[in-house]
């Protein structure tokens, strides 16, 4: 499978710099392009990079000037390549295999049009599959479970009674929608499970990587909002209200009755405690742990969260605490010396006046 570099950048829309007859037989990240490949930079200082590499061209920012290889140069470097490594690896599907047979579906399960159900799946009673749905080898839906059109679970994933999944959206291997949520009481010195009576609802455009679990509410439902794109290993804990098109990245842990607002990122392992508020736009850095309400737009780091310039300045601080120490201890010794001198003259001076008040008695 080849390309020209010309018919790539009518692909992409993009400008043309260079020879568009170049013959471009793959697409690689700059570490990996070899000859014949076509590689990107994203952003300007990485210009430099581009002469000691053997790629035959590169994707390249509008605002980035050419060094001399042949190039398409584009508004979004990443959309547009991963438009062209598409062309050069699509993505493989199975085609259509519609019901089969090694599946087993409720009679009274409501199956939409063109929807393929792989073997050693369950469908229990009640469930509704939108129209052109997939759903994988040994994924487990249970009863009441509403999913929509276009909808792609993969395999092993479970769905507990009466979740609701929104249309396109997409669930990777392995995780768990709608499990009870992590609630006892004591009595008679022994604890017990609270009620679990909830579901969870996912909005439409949601994705949800491999091994996460959203567990459902305890009387109502635990919600994740249009377009929130959750990774892998990350638990949403009974309750939660997720906003629209949230980034919540790998071991993220949000404990109960927790809400956020839209547009809000979480970096990884990100630690928030329950029946917290985080304002829209608000970023998490890398495991920052969560005690208080975020305000909107606010950058937080550090455990527990504080705002990113006043975090930044206490390690600035941290940094220079031994040559701090080192000081303190120079004036520790340098006030004992003088605390010792300024007594040792007081005594002299105390002697002196005893010796002129024994001589005028004398006198």
């Amino acid at each position: 499978m080849h390309a020209t570099l010309a018919e790539l950048a009518a692909l992409v829309g993009g400008r043309l710099v260079g020879d568009g007859g170049v013959v471009i037989r793959g697409a690689a990240p700059l570490s990996d392009a070899g000859p014949g490949d076509i590689t990107l930079i994203d952003r300007a200082e990485r210009i430099s990079v581009l002469s000691g590499i053997r790629a035959a061209a590169v994707v390249m920012p509008n605002w980035v000037p050419v060094n001399g290889l042949p190039a398409i140069q584009v508004d979004d470097v990443h959309r547009a390549f991963t438009v062209i490594v598409s062309r050069f690896r699509p993505v493989r599907t199975s085609g259509r295999i519609g019901v089969s047979p090694l599946a087993v579906v409720s009679a009274k399960a409501r199956i939409g049009n063109d929807v393929d159900i792989y073997p050693y799946a369950t469908i229990a009673d009640d469930v509704q599959i939108g129209d052109g749905s997939t759903i994988h080898s040994g994924v487990h839906i249970l009863p009441g479970t509403k999913i929509g059109e276009n909808v792609t679970i993969f395999p092993n994933c479970v769905l507990y009674e009466n979740t609701v999944v929104g249309p396109r959206c997409v669930i990777h291997a392995c995780t768990v929608i709608g499990a009870y949520g992590f609630g006892y009481h004591c009595h008679d010195g022994a604890h017990h499970l609270s009620a679990q009576l909830g579901n969870v609802v996912l909005g439409a455009d949601v994705e949800i990587g491999s091994s996460t679990t959203i567990d459902r509410g305890t009387y109502g439902s635990t919600i994740i909002g249009d377009g929130t794109k959750i990774d892998n290993q990350v638990i949403i804990a009974h309750n939660c209200h997720i906003g629209r098109h949230n980034l919540l990245c790998a071991q993220v842990g949000i404990a109960g009755s927790t809400t956020t607002g839209d547009y809000v990122t979480m970096a990884g392992q990100v630690g928030i405690r329950d029946h917290v508020r985080i304002g829209s736009g608000a970023v998490l850095g890398a495991m920052a742990g969560v005690m208080n309400d975020v305000p909107e737009n606010a950058r937080m780091v550090g455990i527990p969260a504080t705002p990113e310039r006043e975090q930044m300045v206490k390690l600035a601080s941290l940094g220079k605490l031994p040559e701090m120490r080192r000081q303190l201890k120079h004036l520790q010794a340098t006030v004992e010396r003088l605390t010792r001198q300024l007594a040792e003259m007081q005594i002299d001076g105390v002697a002196s006046g005893d010796s002129r008040e024994t001589q005028q008695a004398k006198t």
